[in-house]
């Protein structure tokens, strides 16, 4: 197998973006055959010595694509400071240790739903950078009635951090008392959009749910459990 570059390689092997990889790189935490390696350098996983922080890199691990109902008051994350639980500790320890799998994307802590966990970190970019452009549908409980000014205003897309937000798509599933249920489509995430949007527009978010990631819809798995995804649900999105 020819040399390729380092950041390529980590990515590959599911350790990280190739985005981080070369933060790794400059941070002189990358070493091959014992030598600091530096943005740039290249490797031949078959004769090179790999390591991360001092352990070593497995460039064979296959890659890995799980679909997770991450429930509420789970930390989307595979470690947690404050001790919290996290989306790794829904898993068996055969697939929490040692496979390199780490969330793509992130739901919030009070958020559930449609969450992929992986070990590549090509499918990892491909889903999270903004050029793909993958949406993701959403169905958000909130407290009182929006009106149809409120949400013309949310589907032209609003002012968070000084830019506005894409258009959206939304339509209302669902009126009780005073709460609302409505159904939105997001081909971007900013940080927590949904619930500052909503805010901004006067309304409490009660219960937010990821209920499909592109074409990949979670259906009726159950919250917290997970199931493997066949090639075919996700290598097309490498081939976008």
């Amino acid at each position: 197998m020819a040399a390729e570059r380092l950041q390529k390689l980590l990515s590959a092997a599911g350790v990280c973006s190739r985005r981080r990889a070369e933060e790794l790189l400059r941070a002189g935490r990358v070493v091959v055959n014992d030598k600091p390696a530096a943005l740039g350098d290249r490797a031949d996983p078959q004769l090179d010595r790999i390591c991360v922080d001092g352990r070593r890199i497995d460039t064979a691990i296959a890659p890995l694509v799980l679909l997770l109902n991450k429930p509420a008051g789970v930390v989307c994350s595979c470690h947690d400071p404050e001790g919290r639980p996290t989306v790794l500790d829904l898993l068996p320890p055969e697939l929490s240790r040692g496979q390199g799998l780490h969330p793509v994307g992130r739901l919030d802590l009070a958020s559930r739903g449609a969450l992929l966990l992986s070990n590549s970190g090509e499918l990892t970019l491909r889903l999270t950078h903004p050029r793909y452009g993958h949406h993701k549908t959403y169905r958000v409980w909130l407290r009182g009635r929006p009106s149809a000014a409120a949400l013309a205003r949310w589907r032209a897309g609003v002012p968070l951090d000084g830019r506005s937000t894409q258009p959206v798509q939304l339509q209302v599933l669902d009126q009780q008392g005073d709460r609302c249920l409505l159904e939105l489509v997001l081909h971007e995430g900013r940080y927590r959009q949904i619930r500052r949007t909503a805010e901004l527009l006067g309304h409490a978010v009660l219960d937010l749910q990821r209920c499909a990631i592109g074409d990949l819809v979670l259906g009726d798995l159950p919250e917290g459990r997970w199931r493997r995804l066949d090639p075919q649900e996700w290598e097309p999105w490498l081939a976008q």
